[in-house]
């Protein structure tokens, strides 16, 4: 459900439905856009926003999915304290797990009540992606074994000093910490470059309106906080500030994609590291498809299916590179798990 949350999010923001009910957690003041097209008086009082009942279904649906997404987080919270010195999720993982779907719901509040401010906005879409990291990383952890039950962290810790205690394992490890941080680092100019709508400011490629290093304004581009008060809908920035972040989001899409090829390369030259091999694999396979879709989406115009893949992509990358860090760290399941 949360991998389906992330591109749906994207969608309703690219066909600027994030406003399409301008309160929280209501529509118009309902609990549906049925109960505010009926009250006609209701939604008059916000003569700035007129109901548009298609937008106002988009932003529900992806209202209605997090609410379930957080429910669940919750009762996996539940689960893990009920289950005493039993429990196979680990308490502090649950109780952060549902501290951050919690923060998160914060955050989607103040994206309509402020407007989609774009710090807001970007900070929405990574703690999006940090939930479902996190949720991924909790199924990878509690993998079962038709004969011996789940992967416990002795298990893990013998496995850990028997097979990844080496140095060649330690340094791939870090080197996928590394890329993965890259790759936050440009999911964030992403969100940046989508809530300030800089998509389009360089409509060619590889150049940037037929520049290799365009004019651009970078001292605007980057402000962070602007203040309240300002609908942020369809962007406020001049140009050459938006020509900046669409051209940052591009250079660091190229550091990101060096140091990822460089985590991948890393586990496939490991002969000890031969089980992280398919997680490798796998996450260049997410890397060439998130290139692809990115230049095909600045050639073809933006169309908006393809922009809602990129999010879906980027979404794809992380859980590739989790997977990729997760088999540096074990290895060697199949032996922990006697198959």
């Amino acid at each position: 459900m949360c991998i389906v949350l992330v591109p749906l999010g994207a969608y309703v923001r690219l066909t600027a439905a994030g406003l399409g009910c301008p309160d929280w957690p209501g529509c118009y003041g309902h609990f549906s856009p049925i109960g505010a097209s009926q009250n006609t008086a209701l939604a008059a009082e916000y003569p700035d926003r007129p109901l548009d009942v298609d937008k106002a279904w988009r932003e529900m649906a992806h209202r209605y999915l997090a609410s379930t997404v957080g429910f669940i987080i919750l009762l996996i919270a539940a689960l893990a304290i009920a289950s005493g010195p039993r429990r196979i999720v680990g308490l502090r993982y649950s109780l952060v797990l549902l501290a951050t779907v919690v923060f998160q719901g914060v955050l989607g509040m103040f994206t309509v009540t402020w407007r989609l401010k774009p710090l807001i906005v970007t900070m929405h879409l990574l703690f999006g992606l940090i939930t479902l990291g996190l949720l991924w990383w909790l199924w990878l952890t509690l993998q079962r074994s038709p004969s011996r039950g789940p992967v416990t962290r002795h298990m893990i810790s013998t496995l850990n000093e028997s097979r990844v205690g080496t140095r060649s394992a330690q340094v791939t490890q870090r080197v996928v910490i590394v890329g993965l941080i890259a790759l936050g680092v440009q999911i964030a100019l992403g969100g940046w470059t989508s809530s300030n709508y800089a998509a389009v400011a360089c409509p060619d490629f590889p150049t940037c309106q037929n520049e290799w290093w365009p004019s651009m304004d970078v001292g605007d581009a980057f402000v962070l906080w602007r203040g309240l008060g300002i609908n942020y809908e369809g962007g406020v920035l001049d140009h050459p500030a938006r020509i900046a972040i669409h051209f940052t989001h591009r250079l660091g899409a190229l550091l990101a994609t060096v140091l990822l090829i460089l985590a991948a390369s890393t586990a496939l030259r490991k002969g000890s590291l031969r089980t992280a091999r398919p997680a490798a694999v796998v996450m260049l396979i997410a890397l060439a498809l998130q290139l692809v879709i990115g230049i095909s989406m600045v050639v073809r115009g933006f169309p908006l299916c393809l922009a809602t893949a990129h999010n879906f992509g980027a979404a794809l990358l992380v859980l590739s590179t989790l997977a990729l860090y997760h088999a540096v760290r074990v290895p060697g399941r199949r032996a922990v798990s006697g198959r």
